[in-house]
């Protein structure tokens, strides 16, 4: 049996009337809009911790801008209009403990009406390997000297870190700066002489002293000079957060302060600073988190 809203009673016809004109209304304004949706996706497929991450999602064209939140960091998210996608890139970092933690995406539409989409993203304990690392002895006890020589080099770093640009640089697939095989992959716990351990924060290269060094995307060098653990080292913005770093270099091919393309020789490869012998290191940083150069250089970037 069905009713019309006539033959609803007075009192019951206004309380119901009210409730979908305020369904109505938060429907047009996108307000208390939070649901999943299958057409997020994210490379690599498995997750774990130190890995770099792309979201990607399939929306309308009449969307205005796409963000997201990841592990209390922001990610800005650009279009491909060929492969009709939105695709932000994030990080895990190595500290992050297995478990399942929750991205969530904002929608902008032309109009002004927002939506939330959750979902839930898994994330595995990866493997690293341990090894024992012979070095000179002033790198595991540095003189007085030095001490302030490695002070100084924080300071610098520490600015060169806050001085990452807010808009997207980078373009395309990230290319490797040299044709190499890898000498050390990345999250290695490393012994120093019997006594200090670190983490590998890169992927190492196994490379000749005066190796051409190439950029691995667009970007702007923030920094190029001699350091005391990295040696000589450049610095490379590529927008959003994310910063590529290219250790124990001979040589210099360009200044601080200028534009980069993909595939631009940047320096040459040599032995410089905490090195056991001539190899290029590269770092990936994205906003303060160091992930695996490897993956991302193999992650499928939409077309700009």
């Amino acid at each position: 049996m069905t009713y019309s809203l006539l033959q609803i009673p007075g009192k019951s016809r206004r309380q119901l009337a009210l409730l979908l004109i305020a369904l109505a209304f938060l429907q047009a304004t996108g307000q208390g809009r939070t649901h999943q949706t299958p057409d997020l996706k994210w490379q690599p497929i498995s997750l774990s911790n130190g890995s770099p991450v792309l979201f990607q999602i399939k929306a309308p064209a009449k969307l205005q801008a796409v963000s997201a939140v990841w592990m209390g960091h922001s990610i800005s998210f650009s279009y491909s209009a060929p492969d009709k996608v939105w695709y932000g890139l994030g990080g895990i970092s190595l500290t992050t403990a297995p478990g399942t933690y929750d991205v969530r995406v904002t929608e902008t539409f032309a109009n002004g009406r927002t939506a939330e989409l959750v979902r839930k993203v898994k994330i595995v304990g990866a493997a690293y390997p341990k090894i024992t690392v012979k070095v000179a002895k002033q790198y595991t006890e540095p003189s007085q000297e030095q001490l302030t020589a490695i002070s100084a080099d924080k300071g610098v770093k520490a600015k060169v870190f806050e001085a990452v640009s807010a808009q997207r640089l980078w373009a395309g697939r990230f290319v490797a700066p040299v044709s190499a095989p890898v000498s050390d992959v990345f999250g290695t716990a490393r012994v120093f002489n019997e006594k200090v351990q670190s983490r590998h924060q890169g992927l190492d290269f196994a490379v000749g002293p005066g190796t051409p060094v190439h950029a691995i995307n667009d970007g702007v060098v923030l920094l190029a000079r001699p350091m005391f653990f990295e040696g000589n080292c450049v610095v490379i913005d590529h927008g959003q957060g994310l910063l590529s770093l290219y250790l124990h270099l001979s040589e210099f091919k360009v200044k601080e302060g200028k534009e980069v393309r993909s595939g631009d020789l940047i320096a040459l490869s040599g032995g410089t600073g905490r090195a056991t012998g001539p190899h290029l290191h590269l770092a990936i940083r994205w906003q303060g988190v160091y992930i695996n150069p490897a993956i991302l250089l193999k992650i499928q970037i939409p077309a700009s």
